[in-house]
C-alpha cells in the first residue's frame, strides 16, 4: 500500500491517515490508521494543519441511517426514551422524591422501622427516569440543596447505583433493586445524634467513629424486609468498604466485598465530592472520577469507575462545557488515553485550550 502527503483542502472523508498527527499536544489530535470523517477535516482545520499523510485508499462506509433493518423493526418506546426531557419536569420529580424521602427518615428518627415498600413507592419512578434519560445524570449534582443534604444524597446515590449497574450489563431487576438499596443505604443515619449529622464543620474523629456505625444501623433496619434481596442487604453493610482494607465497619477486602457494595461505594464517594456542603464546595465530576481513578486506586473496582466514566464523562464533540475556571467552550477534541481532558474551543475567543496540558483546569459540567 503506497502513502502521500496531501494538502488539508485536498483531503476528503473516506481517506486513512498514515501517521499520528500532532499539533502542540500530548496526545495525537488524530491517530494513525483513521479514516477521516467531516469531524476529522474541522479539528484539522482548527489546528491549522497544512498537510497530512494517507494510505492511497479509500474506505466507503455505507449510510446507515438510510438502511431498514427488517429483524429490528423500530421500538417506540426506545424512540421516546431517547427525547431529552424538559429540566424543569425533571427537577420538580426529583425534588418530590427528595422531600417525601425525608419525610419517610423523620419517621425513623422517631423510632418507625423503613417502611421499605413506601421507599420504594417513592422512588422507582425516578430510578426509570433516569436511567432512560443518562445525559441528566451530568446535572444531578447540580439538584442537590446543602441545607438538606443528606436526604439529597440518599436518593442520589439510588440514582447513581441503578444508573451504574445498568451500565454493567446486570438485569433491571437487580438495577432497580440495586438503586433502591442505594436509597436506604444510610437510613442508619436517623441513629446517629442530629447534633453531629447536621454539624456545619468538620467532624472530629470521635463523631466520626459515631458516624461510621450507620452501616451496621442501616444493615439491621432492613435485614427483615422480604422487599431486598439479601445481596443488596449486604451492599448497605458493605458499602463503605474498600478493596485495600481500609474501609469500615469490617475491614473487608478484595473479594469479601460484593461488586453491588462497589457500585454503592463508588455512587456515594462521587456524589459526595461533587455535592455542595455547607462546609465545603463542590468538586468538578470530572475531576471526581480523574481523582477516584488516580488517588484513590486500588480502593475500587475498576469496572465500576469504568462504567461511572462511561456514564458522566463521556464527552463528544460539539458538547457545550462550562470549565472550573468560569469559561464555557465547545469540545472539539477527544484524547482517547485522557477522555477527560480534552480539547475545548472557547466561545469567549475561539482560542484552543487543551486541558491535557492545562491539567489546573477541568470540565465543570455540561451544559444542557
Amino acid at each position: 500500500m503506497t502513502e502521500a502527503y496531501i494538502k488539508i483542502d485536498d483531503l476528503r472523508p473516506g481517506l486513512v491517515i498514515s501517521e499520528d498527527i500532532f499539533a502542540n499536544t500530548i496526545y495525537p489530535i488524530v491517530r494513525k490508521d483513521t479514516v477521516i470523517s467531516h469531524d476529522h477535516l474541522e479539528i484539522l482545520h482548527i489546528f491549522d494543519v497544512k498537510q497530512v499523510k494517507v494510505h492511497e485508499r479509500l474506505v466507503v462506509k455505507r449510510d446507515k441511517a438510510h438502511e431498514i433493518d427488517q429483524e429490528n423493526p423500530i421500538d417506540p418506546d426506545d424512540i421516546l426514551t431517547k427525547i431529552p426531557m424538559k429540566l424543569e419536569d425533571l427537577q420538580m420529580q426529583y425534588n418530590e422524591s427528595v422531600q417525601n424521602y425525608k419525610k419517610e427518615f423523620i419517621g425513623w428518627r422517631a423510632g418507625q422501622r423503613p417502611d421499605v415498600a413506601k421507599v420504594r413507592s417513592i422512588v422507582i419512578s425516578l430510578l426509570e427516569t433516569f436511567i432512560d434519560q443518562k445525559k441528566m445524570l451530568t446535572i444531578l449534582n447540580d439538584l442537590s440543596d446543602p441545607k438538606d443534604y443528606l436526604y439529597h444524597h440518599s436518593i442520589a446515590v439510588g440514582i447513581l447505583a441503578s444508573a451504574i449497574c445498568g451500565q454493567m450489563g446486570f438485569p433491571k431487576g437487580q438495577v432497580l433493586q440495586l438503586g433502591l438499596a442505594g436509597v436506604l443505604a444510610d437510613c442508619g443515619m436517623a441513629k446517629i445524634d442530629t447534633i453531629i449529622t447536621e454539624k456545619a464543620a468538620f467532624l472530629t474523629k470521635n463523631e466520626f467513629n459515631e458516624v461510621k456505625k450507620h452501616t451496621v444501623y442501616s444493615y439491621q433496619m432492613i435485614q427483615d424486609t422480604s422487599l431486598l434481596r439479601q445481596e443488596m442487604k449486604l451492599a448497605i453493610l458493605q458499602h463503605h468498604e474498600r478493596l485495600d482494607g481500609s474501609g469500615y465497619p469490617r475491614g473487608d477486602k478484595m473479594g469479601q466485598v460484593s461488586v453491588f457494595a462497589q457500585i454503592l461505594a463508588v455512587s456515594d464517594v462521587f456524589h459526595a465530592m461533587t455535592s455542595e456542603r455547607i462546609y465545603r464546595a463542590k468538586e468538578s465530576p470530572f475531576k471526581v472520577i480523574e481523582m477516584i481513578r488516580e488517588e484513590e486506586f486500588g480502593k475500587f473496582d475498576i469496572k465500576v469507575v469504568q462504567a461511572l466514566l462511561d456514564l458522566v464523562g463521556n464527552l463528544s464533540i460539539g458538547t457545550k462545557v462550562q470549565l472550573t475556571n468560569g469559561d464555557i467552550g465547545e469540545v472539539v477534541f477527544v484524547h482517547r488515553d485522557a477522555r477527560l481532558r480534552p480539547m475545548i474551543k472557547k466561545s469567549v475567543d475561539g482560542t484552543i485550550l487543551d486541558l491535557t496540558i492545562n491539567r489546573h483546569i477541568a470540565v465543570g459540567k455540561v451544559l444542557i
